[in-house]
């Protein structure tokens, strides 16, 4: 899909890999409503859109894994520009270190990782299928084809994003709806910090495998291959390329491949002990 003159929303959009895109697309000719739960961070990312290319993008502040919030948050976008032709499904939350202490921390890692997917495609799909064209952007994670080191829940919350996005492809890519999935390892952002903020030997060791693994990518070089990937309409964006090999690697010898990441897992552990 080429984005010029299309009406995008980006959630998590106030920061790292969400500001990125909406200066992408922005750049590209789309109009933006960037969405966070930190409103003053959306609005001062389209403060700095808006000195550039005045008039095409407008800020919300916004809890998207809130059915309601998400429904206000389309509505805003077409009173703005109109319908919305692309949804970046972006925003996202490390979820607690290891399998966590209790119901809610697994509750809200599910809710912005994975059914504020859902309910955002449960609220575009009548009006895309309606036209006969839509674009659903996931970013999930590496995590999501690979398994996280450190959190159960953001593990868990990937791969389920990468097989809602899986879904939505298959069962209504010949409608028109198009669907991109989002699998980075390092990012430069507040989130691949998270880990080794924790205070916990297993988050320090869950950073320290994604910054070890390969390249640590600034948002606006991932932001440059989801474009590209957008405009071809290709499914599965690797920004690292040696991901698509573990995944092979995984895929080809399971048992060969849990025993490495254990394995692995006992030299970041003591890596961090060392520290």
């Amino acid at each position: 899909m080429q984005v010029a003159g299309k009406i995008a929303v980006v959630t998590g959009g106030g920061a790292g890999i969400g500001a990125a895109l909406a200066a992408r697309l922005v750049g590209a000719g789309a109009r933006v409503v960037v969405a966070d739960l930190d409103g003053a961070a959306a609005t001062e990312v389209v403060a700095g859109l808006d000195a550039e290319h005045p008039g095409t993008a407008v800020a919300v502040g916004a809890d998207v894994s809130d059915t309601v919030q998400i429904e206000a948050l389309i509505t805003r976008a077409e009173a703005e520009f109109g319908p919305v032709d692309l949804y970046f499904a972006n925003a996202g939350v490390a979820g607690p270190v290891g399998i966590g202490v209790d119901d809610k921390d697994w509750a809200l890692t599910i809710d912005v990782n994975l059914q504020a997917h859902v309910r955002a495609a449960r609220l575009l799909l009548p009006g895309w299928l309606e036209r006969g064209e839509g674009y659903f952007v996931s970013t999930a994670s590496a995590a999501g084809l690979l398994t996280q080191i450190g959190s159960a829940a953001y593990s868990v919350t990937k791969h389920a994003a990468v097989g809602f996005a899986e879904w939505l492809s298959v069962t209504y890519g010949d409608s028109g709806v198009r669907v991109s999935c989002l699998c980075p390892m390092g990012v430069e952002t507040k989130l691949l910090r998270a880990g080794e903020n924790s205070g916990d030997a297993l988050g320090e060791a869950a950073t320290r495998a994604v910054t070890s693994a390969g390249a640590v990518l600034t948002p606006a070089e991932v932001a440059e291959l989801v474009l590209a990937a957008v405009d071809d309409e290709r499914f599965l964006i690797l920004p690292h390329p040696e991901v698509l090999d573990m995944y092979r690697r995984k895929g080809a010898d399971y048992d060969r491949w849990l025993a490495g990441m254990r394995q692995y897992q006992q030299r970041l552990l003591a890596g961090s002990a060392d520290s």
